[in-house]
């Protein structure tokens, strides 16, 4: 899981992002909060982390301009602001969670994980004999455990989470690369491993644009 921290405060910003890569859940985290508006696809994550007492803008006109751009990642507010309007207002904006400081870090988890859960991802996954485990992030084939690199597992999720579509193989890169100066030969080296575990012609090369899985 891959979610996007919008937090000035270098205290709170840096052990949160400690505490949730602990837990396993990969975090972008942006201390100032300009750099919002050079992300180039908010799909690349599960769940947005947003501050609303930032420095260089509200929170609250940062999520307005998400949801009128069309983004739909879920959005959990963190903040210092505990009074009903304030609630109001971030909810008729299109936040689907909120939660005031100071709070439970172990909270926090929680919350991301039922709000990563509104994808509709179900717990189990088939794919002909093979079963992937959401939660435990594990594979099977028949009742023997099969592992696979963490990297192969970001991108086994990031097209489970997009099952049925084409996904480019640039939002492949943004999801599990991100920043890192990779190109499209590693995705190609990543999807033949997943091809070695998942039936035939479970994922579909569209040349040119990226993979399906069926």
């Amino acid at each position: 899981m891959k979610t996007l921290l919008i937090e000035d405060d270098p205290i709170l910003g840096e052990s949160l992002k400690e505490y949730l890569e602990e837990s396993g859940i990969q975090v972008h985290w942006i201390q100032d909060d300009r750099e919002v508006e050079y992300i180039y696809s908010f799909d690349q994550y599960d769940v947005i982390i947003l501050d609303l007492i930032l420095k260089y803008s509200k929170g609250e006109d940062i999520l307005r301009q998400l949801r009128n751009k069309g983004v739909s990642t879920p959005v959990i507010i963190l903040t210092a602001k505990n009074r009903i309007k304030d609630k109001e207002v971030c909810f008729n904006y299109g936040a689907d969670d909120y939660l005031t400081k100071p709070f439970n870090p172990k909270e926090l988890l929680l919350r991301i994980n039922a709000l990563s859960k509104r994808k509709h991802i179900d717990e189990t996954i088939k794919i002909g004999d093979v079963e992937i485990n959401i939660s435990t992030k594990t594979v099977k084939k028949g009742n023997k455990e099969i592992k696979i690199s963490k990297t192969a597992w970001e991108l086994l999720y990031y097209l489970i989470k997009n099952r049925g579509a084409v996904v480019e193989t640039e939002r492949i890169l943004n999801y599990v690369w991100g920043d890192k100066p990779v190109g499209d030969e590693i995705v190609r080296t990543y999807i033949k491993e997943l091809r070695k575990i998942l039936p035939k012609d479970a994922i579909k090369t569209y040349k040119g644009r990226g993979y399906k899985l069926e």
